[in-house]
């Protein structure tokens, strides 16, 4: 592979911009192309830097521009085809969250990579950083104890002018409501932090916006653990915080935060038995300093390129956090524990994420705008 990479942005909406600036900070990378249907829009993005040529057709730039690395910022129901045609171009795909609306819809774009790439890695930034990179490592070496109760959050505050973009808040475009657009970061870094579940039980609701999807879900998970975990995605919440609590044998691990995480949001709490002074500085004292970022995932996936290995959050490993909120979809929809073998391509939940039922998945809930 060459010293530097051309990379190409499409998409040019709010979320673009961390990515351009991620790829603006990587010497080795030349922006050479920006691609929206909307031309002002994507005029008001070649601004932050000219040397991008402009395209409204993701083809046209694929094949006059032969990127190495293309970032995809469309809304999710764009992602299956777009991610499909940079792969049959030649070019890695950097994605952003959640990958696509379904199971079915993410095999179909882990078939279209190549046998040792080119890869699609998914935008799960809160992975990476300092503060997650020690807390599971600690994990990892049982330095914490055994992990025994979690707690996942993600309440935010979304009001109806968030919803009035067209493409949010419907089945078809975006997903699902929260638990798909806001809290799979948090769920996706439990995940990496815990590993494997074996069940969820699950409850959905649309409790206050005019919307298709729920606007709040609740969930209790088994993890092979046997760790017990409670998960809480709301876009109810004025108080907004994203939290990660995981209680072990030896210890409390913390996060508090919003949208990114530094080492001062991750808070480590011994247990009472637990007084060696030295093991408790050094669960409080990563060895560097780096908040979650696009830049730090970009690092990684750039490294996977030069080496011609699969990146993180791609292939199996960016599959996990869709596969737990297909099953919690599916256990609101349904009222049962749902466990982790069991949706299968005969399964209509792989398919469609709501199985073919949306109504379920809000009937237990009123929709009020007073």
């Amino acid at each position: 592979m060459s010293t530097r990479f051309r990379a190409a942005v499409i998409g040019t909406g709010a979320v673009a911009t961390h990515h351009l600036s991620a790829l603006s900070e990587h010497d080795e990378v030349d922006l050479v192309a920006a691609v929206d249907v909307d031309p002002a829009r994507l005029e008001a993005f070649r601004a932050e830097n000219r040397t991008m040529r402009g395209y409204t057709d993701p083809h046209e730039m694929l094949n006059t521009e032969k990127p190495d690395l293309v970032s995809i910022c469309t809304p999710p129901a764009l992602h299956v085809e777009q991610v499909k045609q940079a792969l049959r171009a030649g070019a890695w795909v950097w994605c952003e969250k959640p990958p696509c609306l379904s199971l079915a819809g993410y095999d179909e774009m882990v078939d279209a990579e190549g046998t040792n790439g080119p890869y699609a890695s998914f935008v799960f930034q809160q992975r990476f950083g300092s503060g997650s990179e020690h807390a599971g490592a600690l994990l990892s070496s049982g330095e914490l104890g055994t992990p025994l109760v979690a707690h996942c959050q993600t309440t935010w505050y979304r009001d109806s002018r968030y919803f009035s973009v067209p493409w949010r808040g419907k089945w078809e475009t975006e997903g699902g409501g929260p638990a798909m657009g806001h809290g799979i970061h948090q769920l996706d870094l439990l995940l990496h932090l815990l590993g494997p579940w074996t069940e969820v039980q699950a409850m959905t609701g649309r409790l206050r916006h005019d919307i298709d999807t729920e606007d709040v879900s609740t969930a209790l998970v088994r993890f092979s653990s046997g760790a017990l975990a409670t998960i809480v995605n709301s876009v109810l919440s004025p108080a907004e915080t994203s939290r990660i609590r995981l209680d072990c044998s030896d210890a409390t691990l913390e996060l508090i935060h919003l949208y990114g995480h530094g080492n001062e949001n991750w808070h480590y709490t011994p247990a009472p038995h637990v007084t060696d002074e030295a093991r408790i500085a050094h669960w409080r004292s990563p060895a560097r300093d780096e908040p979650s970022s696009h830049r730090g995932m970009l690092r990684e996936l750039i490294a996977a390129m030069r080496a011609g290995k699969r990146p993180p959050c791609s292939g199996r490993d960016g599959r996990l956090v869709l596969e737990l909120l297909t099953a919690l979809y599916k256990s609101a929809a349904t009222g049962r524990a749902v466990s982790a073998t069991e949706i299968d391509p005969e399964d209509p939940y792989y398919t469609v994420i709501h199985g073919g039922s949306p109504e379920k998945l809000t009937e237990r809930g009123k929709a009020s705008t007073t």
